[in-house]
């Protein structure tokens, strides 16, 4: 192989790591969790739906809790994590809480 060849095998062997380096963030699907959530003094309860950054139940409950908790809310429960298809018979329940934090 002349090093002009090998050069351009090195740049697509390169081209190629960059592509596939990009494509499992935008190839992954955006995740949601619904959860119930409290506020004291009044007493408020509120059920939402927030996109969150991993479709895992521990990790979706650390995040809503500390999204939740910068807003002056408590998280009492995520309910569930879903993809997007879940969103729409979601989006009357939770009203103002509709993807709001």
């Amino acid at each position: 192989m002349c090093d002009h060849e090998y050069m351009k095998h090195i740049l697509a062997s390169l081209l190629v790591t960059a592509l596939f380096g990009l494509v499992p963030a935008s190839a992954q699907a955006a995740c949601y969790a619904d959860y119930k959530a409290r506020r004291d003094s009044p007493l408020k309860l509120h059920y939402g739906v927030m996109q969150v950054s991993a479709c895992d139940r521990g990790a979706a409950q650390a995040e809503v809790s500390r999204r939740l908790a910068q807003n002056g809310w408590t998280l009492l429960n995520v309910l569930s994590v879903f993809d997007a298809s879940g969103l729409e018979q979601r989006k009357a329940n939770a009203g103002e809480y509709y993807l709001r934090f």
